[in-house]
């Protein structure tokens, strides 16, 4: 017996190595791509793509930099989710309908020149990408320090290398590469403000010196690289920090999955983008490993992406996420959806008539043939029903046809939004750190297994939000079994206030009326975790059955003022099934409260003696 194992373990060892034998490697050299050239090697690399057959190769870039243009050759139209339609998006490397390629960059630096999306993977399998560094040479988004401010009047630093513009009597235009292209400071763009350390000072964020409003700003030229700014300033920057200027639009991404599987990537800075940093949509099993969405450190930028990091809508199977960092993003750094699609008309007791409620998911191959979709109720996002689809016809990018294999309710109205249950991934998220990013750290709304673990939050709003919103972005769905533990909460977590930040933990569907007992969320368990807030919030939940807070560690910190609005710890509403217990909470901890809404005081078993409890008097 023993020198069987012994036999089947030599084999086994031998036929992973002929395996590996069998990987073809290319070196780029050998098709004409050399580095540190800076000539657009766009055609160049995809027709070495194109070329390839179906043996497994390993694509060898020698370590150097390598830039890449447009080239209208590589022009595609992809609706993109969470992304702003563009006439065409434009690609530097596309894999498209292949299998079994690894590019292995070698640490080199990947270059590239105005808006475009970096990698592309289409209907591809088994690919990996490593050891690339992704950046622009003109960066798509500006920022300055600040050299003086008071309320009227700010004036800031800009590198007219790294961001020329133009003043002008309508305001400031940042200009690209391409001289056809002006980007203009938008309305928008909220002026997020960071300090030395890379750190959005407390209660700044969206609530800033400008809160999106630069319509009454006027604009003045002092010396080149040297702007004016008056007006009426909400807030004073500090001198010394720098301010994000936010401009353009989320138009490519920086890698784009598409209907691929088995993807992994390895070893990537990104450092910069025009749009989020990785969307994967309708993609099966995601591996990364040492992904990060950061600032260039030696350009000594603040910002690194134009919107959310790791974007996964409508996947399935597993994504797993380690040792990934992020800092520096104008959104959240992982969001993990589906997306709702509101019923618009009952088309025969079969089919229904759909349109895509957010105008950036439209476009969508939403569902296939042998798909489980769920009928959810708006107004209290219960389940009513399930079907299975037998057809997905779409009549334009907005509206479309499903038809089922069942009848469908009855009593199915606009009052209905339908969730695809077949694209729901389970998520594995470890070993990561959130730097200070704009508004959240991690959106989770996926009812697959989730596990978040031994990573640390430094992110300005919530750390995590756990949502599901049938009303306004659409994004699905309810969770199922979460568990957050061995992680670390620092101070800068929800210093200042984004859209659905209600504390350090946010559990915040968009339910119009909750019912207790019918709650939208189950299980979710935060245990073992630190903590160590300036302000009150910790912990806020809407709609649960199964929520369990215990055995974390509670400490204040003393980093800023306090100042939020609502003056609790816990804020729970309608929920069922609570359990606060087992935590050690600092004497200095503020509060040390429970706020109960819309729910029965049995529901929740305290034993944390040192929390008080409140219920809210029904409005």
């Amino acid at each position: 017996m023993h020198k069987l194992f012994l036999t089947y373990a030599l084999f086994s060892i031998i036929t992973i190595c002929t395996a590996q034998n069998k990987v073809k490697k290319i070196n780029v050299k050998d098709y004409g791509i050399t580095a540190g050239t800076k000539e657009n090697l766009t055609s160049k690399v995809n027709k070495l793509i194109e070329g390839l057959g179906s043996e497994a190769v390993e694509i060898i870039f020698p370590k150097g930099r390598y830039d890449f243009y447009p080239d209208s050759n590589y022009y595609k139209t992809y609706y993109e989710s969470n992304t702003y339609d563009a006439a065409v998006r434009k690609l530097a490397i596309l894999i498209k309908d292949k299998k079994n390629i690894t590019i292995n960059a070698q640490q080199s630096d990947f270059v590239y020149h105005e808006h475009m999306q970096p990698f592309t993977l289409d209907n591809a399998e088994n690919i990996t990408i490593k050891n690339v560094n992704i950046d622009w040479d003109v960066p798509l988004t500006s920022e300055a320090e600040v050299i003086e401010a008071d309320e009227n009047h700010i004036v800031m630093k800009i590198d007219i290398t790294q961001s020329p513009y133009k003043i002008h009597e309508k305001g400031l235009t940042f200009v690209g590469e391409n001289a056809n292209e002006n980007w203009a400071l938008s309305g928008g763009s909220w002026l997020i403000e960071f300090d030395k350390n890379h750190i959005i000072p407390a209660n700044t964020g969206d609530n800033g010196c400008v809160k999106g409003d630069l319509k009454n700003v006027k604009y003045s030229e002092i010396k080149p690289g040297l702007v004016l700014m008056q007006g009426k300033f909400a807030k004073t920057p500090a001198v010394g920090n720098f301010l994000i200027l936010r401009h353009g639009t989320r138009d490519h991404a920086g890698i784009f999955l598409f209907h691929s599987k088995n993807t992994k990537l390895e070893n990537i800075n990104v450092y910069h983008t025009s749009g989020l940093g990785i969307l994967s949509q309708y993609c099966e099993n995601i591996e990364m490993r040492n992904v990060n969405m950061i600032p260039n450190p030696h350009k000594n930028r603040y910002l690194s992406g134009h919107d959310d990091g790791l974007h996964f809508m409508g996947c399935k199977g597993e994504i797993v996420i380690d040792n990934c960092d992020a800092q520096g993003l104008m959104d959240d750094p992982i969001n993990i959806h589906g997306t709702y699609v509101p019923v618009i008309q009952k088309v025969d007791d079969y089919a229904v008539k759909c349109k895509f409620g957010q105008d950036m998911s439209h476009g969508l191959l939403w569902a296939i043939k042998g798909d489980k979709v769920g009928f959810i109720q708006k107004k209290e996002m219960g389940t009513l029903a399930y079907g299975t689809v037998s057809s997905f016809e779409p009549l334009d990018v907005d509206h479309f046809i499903i038809r089922f294999k069942e009848k469908i309710p009855t009593d199915l109205d606009t009052g209905f939004v339908l969730e695809n249950l077949s694209w729901t991934p389970n998520a594995t998220i470890t070993n990561c750190f959130v730097g200070s990013n704009r508004a959240r750290g991690y959106l989770i709304s996926t009812p697959g297994k989730v596990t978040i673990e031994n990573n640390i939050f430094e992110t300005s709003g919530s750390a995590i939000l756990i949502a599901g919103d049938a009303n306004y972005w659409y994004e699905s769905g309810a969770v199922k079994d979460i568990t957050i533990k061995n992680n670390e909460f620092r101070y800068p977590c929800n210093s200042s206030y984004y859209q659905f930040c209600e504390a350090i933990i946010s559990i915040y569907p968009e339910i119009p009326e909750p019912n207790a007992s019918q709650p939208f969320h189950k299980n979710i368990k935060i245990e073992n975790n630190s903590f160590n807030p300036s302000d009150y919030p910790i912990l806020y939940a809407v709609s649960v059955d199964g929520l369990t807070f215990k055995n974390n560690t509670i400490k204040r910190s003393f980093a800023f003022t306090p100042w939020y609005p609502e003056k609790y710890n816990f804020r729970i509403e309608a929920c069922k099934n609570v359990e606060i217990s087992g935590n050690k909470i600092g004497k200095e901890v503020l509060g040390k409260n429970i706020l109960l809404k819309g729910m029965k005081r049995e529901e929740l078993n305290l034993k944390n003696s040192e929390l008080s409890v409140e219920i809210a008097k029904p409005i």
